[in-house]
């Protein structure tokens, strides 16, 4: 793929979309292509995490607390893993080992934070983005609080 795939590529990615085409050179110009096989982990619940992943191809089975048997999500193409990573220093929740052959473009935090600088936009529009996501899940919240307070109420 081309650097101009890349940008296009990450422009579909919700994240990432939002925050224009110069930026983005820069997250495709940085970003780091690993191929990961079928059932092979990319990392651990509990690893510490410095990047974010993005799965170009193939799919990618979250586990939360794999040891006891924990609930998994499959997620592929165009999913980004551990936005979280990106800005912070955080640990790794869940457990993501490859479900089929697969390739990931991890960017690594520095990269992102320094790309967050050289482009004031950018950091502008996901500082805004996040803060929407945050509103919502709060209502989210209430919203299912209001349901249960008034399920045990019956």
């Amino acid at each position: 793929m081309t650097i101009e795939d890349d940008i296009a590529f990450f422009e579909r990615v919700p994240t990432f979309g939002i925050l224009g085409r110069a930026a983005l050179r820069i997250l495709a110009i940085g970003a780091e292509s690993r191929y990961v096989h079928s059932g092979e982990v990319l990392f651990n619940a509990g690893d510490p995490a410095d990047s974010g992943f993005v799965i170009q191809e193939g799919a990618f089975s979250l586990t939360a607390r794999p040891a006891e048997g924990g609930d998994s999500i499959v997620v592929g193409r165009g999913t980004l893993i551990g936005e979280l990573a990106l800005l912070t220093e955080t640990v790794r929740p869940v457990t993501a080992t490859a479900s089929e052959p697969s390739t990931v473009l991890r960017i690594p935090r520095t990269l992102f934070l320094k790309m967050l600088e050289g482009y004031p936009d950018a950091a502008r529009k996901l500082r805004d983005n996040l803060a929407s996501r945050a509103d919502q899940s709060t209502r989210d919240i209430y919203g299912v609080r209001t349901i249960l307070d008034s399920d045990g109420r019956g």
